[in-house]
């Protein structure tokens, strides 16, 4: 029992009822708490709680103090957790297909309209036995951020912290990768042992990495996703009444992206007067890594899984 949330989940029931009618399901992030992209799955979880009282009602253990980033999804598949906040590039080794979500744009209420919400969920339901609940933050894009002053496209000799949303792009770009949890960037920032990092354009301050941050490359590139996942066999034992409640708090989960807008101004800006610097290397440097970025995105999920990928692929529409 190395991580506290197992030790306090060991030998209960992931789903306790609190009544006949009331059922209580015990939640983690893959993120800081009161961090950006844990921020909204909070407040998820409060609107929950009140407009289900006397029906479903969450738990909230906590994040990467209870549990491991890169263990949640499979803790999701397994019970030991009944509902999650997680990107899916923490769990690439159960559902290699979750590296293309990086890559689908479009806002989630059109990928529910169009059939790729479908699939999407029809993926997790196979591959992580887990219903995909809600998707948010599909306009926050990334950045790779740096030390070290770069004037041309290349990486070669710099050492940069990736998950596997960023590992392709940067090797493709000469850099040497290096894998770590959100929560050892800062101190292999400052000790060295990496010259960068990938992450998106919001919460770099929720973290202090501004403090060994020296500039960010632009331009953007491909698109957050950060999932509310719940175990497929806790969803199937759920009433009607306790999904409807679950469900239509995911949708109003997912508009609170209107929001984000406004956020990245806040933060481009907050990042300048912080004294990170971007560094833009014109249009035509712009044109080549966005297409590179595209390209070896979509190769990397289609050489793991061709068929699906290849699927996922059609219906990003890029």
């Amino acid at each position: 029992m190395r991580f506290p949330l197992f030790a306090a989940l060991a030998g209960s029931m992931i789903a306790t009822a609190a009544s006949a009618q009331e059922v209580t399901l015990r939640a983690v992030t893959s993120f800081a708490e009161g961090t950006q992209f844990s921020k909204n799955f909070e407040r998820f979880i409060q609107k929950v709680n009140a407009d289900g009282k006397g029906v479903v009602q969450i738990n909230y253990i906590g994040g990467p103090r209870a549990m491991p980033p890169f263990e949640v999804g499979n803790a999701v598949r397994t019970k030991v957790i009944d509902i999650a906040n997680v990107t899916g590039a923490f769990y690439t080794n159960l559902m290699p297909e979750a590296d293309a979500l990086k890559l689908i744009g479009k806002p989630a209420d059109a990928q529910r309209k169009d059939g790729t919400f479908a699939f999407i969920e029809q993926l997790h339901n196979q591959k992580l036995n887990a219903h995909y609940l809600a998707r948010q933050f599909h306009n926050v894009p990334f950045h790779i951020y740096m030390n070290k002053k770069i004037d041309k496209l290349d990486l070669t000799g710099l050492k940069i912290r990736v998950t596997p949303v960023y590992k392709d792009v940067v090797e493709a770009l000469g850099g040497t990768t290096v894998t770590t949890a959100p929560g050892e960037v800062y101190t292999a920032l400052e000790r060295g042992v990496v010259d960068g990092y990938g992450w998106p354009i919001t919460g770099v301050f929720d973290l202090g990495w501004e403090k060994v941050t020296k500039f960010r490359l632009e331009p953007a590139f491909y698109s957050v996703e950060v999932g509310v996942l719940v175990n497929m066999d806790v969803w199937k034992g759920l009433t009607d009444a306790q999904r409807k409640v679950l469900s239509d708090t995911a949708l109003w989960l997912e508009g609170l992206d209107s929001e984000n807008d406004a956020l990245i101004k806040a933060e481009r800006d907050k990042q300048t007067a912080a004294g990170i610097q971007p560094i833009d290397l014109g249009p035509a440097a712009s044109k080549e890594f966005l297409a590179k970025a595209n390209e070896v995105g979509w190769a990397s999920v289609i050489k793991r899984s061709p068929e699906n990928g290849a699927k996922l692929r059609q219906l990003s529409g890029n």
